[in-house]
């Protein structure tokens, strides 16, 4: 067992998750909150400061959607500081992952923290999603920072390969949402996850193309 409590934190909260770190995928996730603490300092980057509320709602939080990856080209749509593609890149190092991120700072960040872990399955597109077209469609298309599902849709769908799927990191099972979704697409699934911690509600819905 890890001696550090924030390796421990993260260590044993993955394992609930059904994830078992290895040491270095581990230290590399906690030198990613490290160099966001420091540039949070210079940089509005994350409202989340506690060291052990990072852990859990940072990684912890993006470990959650590792059971729903399919295929070998991820895109995280909105990565803001990173969360949840830089550490899934840490755990699925034969996937290629497209970080998507319009905010020039964060993007610089994002590229930054990338290096400092010597992740070379990571590229970051500073871009709107809505704008940019990649070499190829994606068999995943995830984000947990988008507003509704019809704007994910909207502003995503077109990265998404035809039998690939969008992943929507939610709160409370938004039925309302999923009524709302523009023609053409469909929720295919609804998983309810839990993060190790954290007692708020969470879920993860699927959206496959009807």
């Amino acid at each position: 067992m890890p001696a550090d409590p924030l390796e421990r934190t993260l260590v044993v909260g993955a394992k609930e998750q059904g994830i078992a770190l290895e040491p270095a995928q581990a230290a590399a996730m906690l030198r990613l909150l490290a160099e966001l603490r420091e540039w949070n300092q210079r940089f509005n980057l994350t409202g989340i400061t506690d060291p052990v509320d990072m852990v859990r709602k940072h990684l912890l939080d993006s470990l959650s959607v590792q059971p729903y990856l399919r295929g070998s080209r991820i895109a995280d749509v909105g990565t803001g500081a990173g969360f949840p593609g830089l550490p899934l890149a840490v755990i699925n190092p034969g996937r290629e992952f497209a970080l998507i991120e319009a905010t020039g700072k964060k993007a610089r960040f994002v590229r930054h923290a990338a290096d400092a872990m010597e992740l070379k399955n990571v590229d970051v597109i500073p871009a709107r999603s809505e704008d940019w077209r990649g070499p190829a469609p994606y068999d995943i298309v995830l984000t947990r920072a988008l507003g509704k599902l019809d704007e994910f849709v909207r502003v995503a769908g077109h990265l998404c390969a035809p039998k690939g799927r969008l992943l929507a990191m939610k709160g409370r099972h938004p039925d309302a949402e999923i009524a709302a979704l523009p023609p053409g697409w469909k929720a295919t699934a609804v998983h309810d996850i839990r993060i190790p911690g954290l007692p708020a509600a969470r879920c993860i819905v699927e959206l496959g193309r009807a």
